[in-house]
């Protein structure tokens, strides 16, 4: 038989258990992440970011908590998320472009990890791409820089085009310098490029208004920016391209596998996984300051054959065997 002074202890220490849970709960580090898009079609994005954070010893529910937080398209929400955010006195947040700018004026201590496809120097996120200095580091990854090379590959596919459209948000953070990079672009091939902004005038991103004006234009292609919303959206702005029945390039696989007839850009799941994978680093000790901007080199072609048929085109042998995927 069990002792009397075993059995107390025994049950002393039963007693302990749920006050030594709850202190493991509360010193679970938490994480906000921070989306200026919408939780919809972007999953993969978060998924991508729990890898990376695998990668660094991190598993959510496990031994970090991780808050998410979506402005559902809508920028001015952003603030208050922000300081939602801060009450729940995260460790660390991760965010995108739109997210960082407001998140970075509202502190100097609580390290961001960035995700931009601008150039994280011009955007006053970092000071340097080797030594960020501050409270921020991130991943960027090329799309104002390569907005020529889209124009290359859409001029390629259809030598005939003379005038694109350019559906972009000029406001966003990487919209003015996408749009000088394809401007200049569109004059070394000789294209004329048309700039249709994608916000009305209340601020708000309207498609229908949008393709009310491209239907106006009649261009012979079209050309769509890099945006959160965008892809977000992602599947009504495929379906309305594909009902204007105009042939379009896009930034992101994602759009492609929507049904989009070709993408050229970097793999986001990369960029998001290392967001993940410096998260992590910096919950362990690390210091924003002393991590470098990762630059994502990895860029993927993609070419839908199925909406190439269906808007009658012909895609280039030569274009084909560049692709890094063809969606059959």
């Amino acid at each position: 038989m069990m002792r009397r002074r075993e059995f107390i202890t025994l049950l002393g220490g039963a007693a302990a258990w749920p006050l030594a849970a709850r202190a493991q709960q509360q010193a679970m580090p938490v994480i906000g992440f921070l989306y200026s898009g919408s939780s919809d079609g972007t999953a993969f994005l978060v998924t991508a970011f729990r890898s990376g954070l695998k990668e660094a010893g991190y598993i959510e529910g496990r031994n970090v908590a991780v808050e998410y937080r979506w402005a559902e398209g809508e920028v001015g929400r952003v603030p208050a998320l922000v300081a939602d955010l801060f009450s729940r006195q995260v460790a660390v947040i991760a965010a995108d472009s739109r997210s960082t700018l407001i998140a970075k004026a509202a502190t100097t201590t609580i390290p961001i990890v960035f995700f931009s496809g601008g150039d994280p120097v011009k955007l006053g996120f970092v000071t340097s791409l080797n030594r960020p200095g501050g409270n921020i580091t991130g991943a960027s990854f090329l799309t104002a820089q390569v907005a020529g090379k889209r124009l290359e590959l859409l001029r390629e596919l259809i030598p005939t085009a003379t005038v694109i459209d350019y559906l972009v948000n000029p406001d966003s953070p990487i919209g003015q310098p996408e749009i000088a990079d394809a401007e200049t672009a569109a004059r070394t091939h000789g294209l004329k490029l048309q700039v249709v902004n994608v916000v009305n005038a209340r601020g708000e991103y309207d498609f229908d208004q949008a393709f009310a004006t491209i239907a106006r234009h009649r261009p012979d292609a079209l050309f769509v920016g890099g945006d959160p919303i965008f892809l977000s959206r992602r599947h009504e702005l495929v379906s309305l391209v594909a009902r204007h029945a105009i042939p379009a390039i896009y930034n992101q696989r994602e759009y492609a596998v929507a049904g989009a007839l070709m993408s050229y850009g970097t793999s986001l799941t990369d960029v998001w996984r290392q967001v993940g994978v410096y998260t992590g680093r910096i919950l362990k000790g690390e210091k924003p300051a002393d991590l470098p901007v990762t630059q994502s080199a990895r860029f993927e072609l993609v070419i839908n054959l199925n909406t190439a048929k269906t808007l009658g085109l012909k895609v280039p042998l030569t274009l084909q065997v560049a692709a890094d995927e063809v969606i059959e």
